[in-house]
């Protein structure tokens, strides 16, 4: 089958101007907490329809993916984009929180460009969310509180991996990481050069697939006073 014949219809639910909470950090918690099943969905028949589909998708040997799996672009000095996959650590009133080598590719473009866009797409309920606004890093304290959350391996992993750049081979790596894992045989500190940002929204956008490709596109935009504003956008 050819990529342009796949298709499949979005019957799971729908998203409603009522249905929305005045703040979108808010609403991205709900949405966040149904992906994870906390809540089972917005109805019984959603609940067995997203039963119904996760069975199909099991049956045909897909994995559930990270719920808190996130798509982060960012663009260098220049507006040249990249986009590469990530993991929120939080969502908070000061928007969502993930963690890196300040180094990498997406540390450096963001230190010359802090304008960024997120992607959260879940498909197993039909729904995605798009961000975009302005990235910031978080106080080392609060870095260094989740740093040492983190398993011992993951700690000593910051201070093997040089991210993005070039490395000669697999057993470099792995030497690298048993001469860092000797040097640091109990407490493993944090990098300086490792934390975690802050990506402030000024748009959020919450899609919930629906049938006919007619999808509903629910956009909030911050205003000049700190408020929302939310609209619908055609799909």
């Amino acid at each position: 089958m050819s990529l342009a014949a796949l298709r499949r219809e979005y019957k799971l639910g729908n998203l409603d101007e009522s249905d929305l909470h005045p703040d979108p950090l808010e609403q991205f918690n709900q949405w966040f907490h149904q992906a994870l099943d906390a809540r089972g969905g917005s109805s019984r028949v959603r609940a067995f329809g997203i039963g119904i589909y996760k069975a199909f998708q099991s049956l045909l040997g897909a994995k559930p993916v990270d719920p808190h799996a996130i798509s982060l672009a960012t663009a260098d000095k220049d507006g040249r984009p990249s986009v590469r996959t990530v993991l929120l650590k939080g969502a908070d009133a000061r928007g969502f929180i993930f963690f890196t080598n300040y180094e990498s590719r997406k540390g450096r473009e963001l230190a010359e460009n802090p304008h960024a866009a997120i992607v959260i797409h879940w498909a197993d309920v039909e729904r995605q969310i798009c961000v975009t606004g302005t990235v910031t890093k978080l106080p080392k304290t609060e870095s260094e509180a989740y740093f040492t959350s983190r398993p011992r391996g993951s700690r000593l992993a910051a201070w093997v991996s040089k991210q993005s750049t070039v490395v000669p081979s697999r057993e470099f790596l792995e030497q690298q990481m048993a001469a860092v894992a000797a040097k640091y045989s109990s407490d493993v500190p944090m990098p300086d050069y490792w934390g975690g940002f802050v990506l402030a929204p000024s748009e959020i956008e919450f899609w919930q697939g629906r049938p006919s490709r007619l999808h509903d596109r629910l956009r909030y935009a911050r205003q000049p006073d700190g408020s929302w504003k939310h609209e619908r956008l055609s799909p």
